[in-house]
């Protein structure tokens, strides 16, 4: 190993490392955000303390640490991101007998060849939501978010953020130009939505990392509209700001679902792993999920639970418009979309 790739390591595992630290035996990867108590309840019961967390920004950044040696027990990308993962050879499956919650599960998730391959489970979905256009209703009228193209319009030039994150901006760029299934996008439907993803970036004054940053740019009103998980506006209105979600944008909005992996060679313990599968996927984590952060749950017995009123309040319910479902896609388009949202954010 030459010396460049020992400091690359380095700076990696020193990035990743940025964590909290409680039980020594569970080192999860994930979003920030995530090591609340309110995901690991009953873990923290069984083991007196909740796991030890590292965080990462982006699914691309979180694969690129782990592909250059740092190691961690479960991580947790979303639906496009697995078969990228399991190709690589990072992840491995799930002893599912460990995991007797797992059966509440829809079959969709459990019969998809990319998270269940040769009766192997290598993903266990956890969490989803939805990606729509967050607006401060005191500012912004509702005639303007009537439609993506907001985010093209010159009125807001400097007033408007994208996620800095690579399906949910292309999922925003497919929507805007008339491709609401990205599963059989074409080459030339790619170069569209990137066009249009230019112009949106021309006119953005900031990319958010994570639903804080976002709520912060919004809270000041340096930022009026933004593309946003449905965490940002159920937050901010806790908080008492007059945040709208619209989802129902005449070309509609996106959703998305996230899950945990088992990787290759974690350095903890496989049974405190299951347990924490086991736990996040209780009622009690599902009610956390949807009463404070607004996400659904993978818990199909448990989402049950919720009436109607808190669903379409916390924006998980059904819209009478286009949804792009951010589903696993071609690996070959992805990483042109990976490729291309940096040459657009860096400008070219």
């Amino acid at each position: 190993m030459t010396k460049t790739t020992l400091l690359a390591t380095a700076a990696f595992a020193l990035a990743a490392t940025a964590a909290t630290a409680n039980d020594p035996d569970l080192l999860v990867f994930d979003w920030s955000g995530y090591e609340e108590e309110g995901f690991f309840i009953n873990y923290a019961e069984k083991h007196g303390s909740g796991p030890t967390y590292a965080f990462f920004g982006e699914e691309e950044e979180a694969f690129q640490k782990l592909r250059s040696g740092f190691k961690a027990d479960v991580a947790h990308p979303c639906s496009q991101s697995v078969d990228k993962w399991y190709q690589a050879g990072l992840i491995e499956p799930w002893d599912i007998s460990k995991i007797p919650t797992y059966a509440t599960l829809a079959d969709l998730y459990k019969n998809d060849p990319t998270f269940v391959r040769d009766g192997e489970v290598y993903f266990i979905p956890a969490d989803l939501g939805m990606t729509g256009l967050a607006y401060l209703a005191d500012d912004v009228p509702a005639e303007d978010i009537a439609s993506l193209q907001v985010f093209v319009d010159p009125k807001y030039a400097g007033r408007t953020s994208l996620p800095d994150n690579v399906d949910d901006a292309y999922a925003l760029a497919y929507l805007a130009t008339g491709t609401a299934d990205w599963t059989s996008a074409t080459q030339e439907q790619f170069e569209a939505a990137s066009a249009w993803l230019r112009q949106a970036h021309a006119n953005a004054r900031a990319y958010w990392a994570d639903g804080a940053e976002l709520a912060q740019l919004m809270a000041t009103g340096e930022v009026q509209i933004a593309w946003s998980w449905n965490e940002t506006p159920v937050q901010m209105q806790a908080d008492g700001y007059n945040v709208g979600f619209q989802r129902e944008a005449a070309e509609g909005s996106s959703s998305w679902f996230c899950g945990y992996v088992n990787l290759v060679d974690g350095p903890g313990s496989e049974e405190k792993a299951h347990d924490f599968i086991e736990s996040f996927l209780s009622a009690e984590t599902a009610d956390y999920i949807v009463n404070e952060w607004g996400y659904g749950h993978s818990n199909t017995a448990a989402m049950g639970a919720f009436g109607t009123e808190l669903l379409t309040e916390v924006g998980l319910n059904d819209i009478s418009a286009p949804q792009l479902a951010q589903l696993p896609m071609d690996n070959a388009l992805r990483e042109q979309m990976i490729q291309e949202f940096e040459r657009i954010k860096a400008g070219f």
